[in-house]
């Protein structure tokens, strides 16, 4: 099956599926990424703060896949926000994936409190990365629209993706609506609420007239609404359910009643990035 991919505001694409490795221990990541490769994935979303790079670059390693048939996203700590920090850290994740260059890049929170207010000079250093060939993309994450409008306004370049929280509970229009505008392309992380969606009778009943489970109806709202997904689980059966959401479509009006379940910043199952400050110790 194929998976459609995205144009990116760079003039690169993007697998709009893909397998997140959040919270997979780092012991079982090599054998999760491998199978999520075995069942079709090519896109894997990783970051320094899941402390399983190392591991995904075994598996990648181990595939024997060529290196233009994959798609690998990592994103900066939290703790390495400075210039000089910044530059450090990048060069050890092209090192623990085994890569000379990585398809994506992110700034994984903005930290609006801390750093003195300052992620422009964090995402200036970024651009970097481009310049030198390293990244072939670069971008944010969790940032709302006023992150989105100062770093676009300071140094002129647009990020290519804003991964954010975003699911039935929390539609997340704002940030989504802001991104949009600035041509960047919207990742929903937590597409399916961590799971909470999936007993909502709204989604079941559209899951039972297409004949499909609520997770799949779930991520294929995300799909038809441009959204880029990269659900997370570590069991088989589960990975080769979510990449099966290519053979249907949902009516607008399906789309509509999804969407309706929206419940705002009540809906959030993430921090808010307006305040969220951890730094790992």
């Amino acid at each position: 099956m194929t998976v459609p991919t995205i144009a990116l505001n760079n003039q690169t694409t993007i697998p709009q599926l893909g397998f997140g490795v959040y919270q997979v221990p780092p012991a079982q990541t090599a054998d999760t990424v491998t199978t999520a490769l075995t069942v079709g994935y090519r896109h894997i979303d990783t970051a320094q703060m899941y402390g399983n790079e190392q591991e995904v670059g075994e598996a990648l390693k181990a595939s024997g896949l060529a290196r233009d048939d994959l798609y690998i996203t990592s994103k900066l700590n939290n703790g390495f926000h400075r210039p000089d920090d910044a530059r450090r850290a990048f060069d050890e994740t092209l090192d623990k994936l085994g890569l000379e260059q990585i398809d994506l890049f992110l700034i994984h929170w903005p930290l609006p409190t801390l750093y003195d207010g300052d992620y422009v000079s964090t995402w200036q250093t970024l651009t970097e990365f481009v310049e030198d060939g390293r990244a072939r993309s670069i971008g944010v994450s969790n940032f709302q629209p006023a992150h989105l409008d100062r770093i676009v306004a300071e140094t002129g370049v647009v990020p290519a993706v804003n991964q954010i929280e975003v699911h039935p509970y929390f539609t997340n229009e704002d940030a989504r609506a802001a991104s949009i505008r600035h041509g960047i392309e919207v990742e929903a992380w937590s597409p399916i609420a961590q799971g909470a969606v999936l007993d909502d009778a709204v989604i079941g009943k559209i899951a039972a007239a297409h004949g499909k489970t609520p997770s799949q109806v779930t991520l294929r709202w995300h799909v038809e609404r441009g959204d880029i997904v990269f659900p997370k689980s570590m069991r088989e059966e589960r990975m080769r359910e979510n990449f099966d959401i290519f053979d249907f479509t949902l009516t607008p009006d399906e789309v509509a009643e999804i969407s309706a379940l929206d419940q705002g910043e009540a809906g959030r199952t993430g921090p808010n990035p307006d305040t969220f400050d951890y730094v790992p110790g």
